[in-house]
């Protein structure tokens, strides 16, 4: 498996509903990718000033994370897509 350094978090994209609210199906061309996401591994944290500053999502947890994010890069492994971006670039936990 693939373990990320510093504050890099893997994701999993979690795919958007390809209907709207009122039934019209969205084609896949005209589709945004999703801005969520599945942790699936994280880094220990990074370093500020000699102290390890952990990280605050864990594995499992379903985030929204930004759609033009500077450190976003989309790697395959296994054969599966995956977005490896820094914790700074997620927004937020959906619980």
């Amino acid at each position: 498996m693939f373990k990320p350094l510093h504050n890099y978090v893997l994701l999993e994209r979690i795919e958007e509903e390809n209907k709207t609210a009122g039934g019209i199906i969205i084609p896949d061309n005209a589709k945004e990718k999703p801005s969520r996401g599945r942790v699936i591994a994280t880094g220990a944290g990074i370093y500020a000033e000699d102290k390890l500053i952990p990280m605050t999502v864990k594995n499992g947890d379903v985030v929204l994370f930004a759609k033009w994010a500077a450190s976003a890069n989309e790697i395959k492994l296994d054969g599966k897509d995956y977005v490896l971006v820094k914790e700074t670039d997620i927004l937020g936990i959906i619980e």
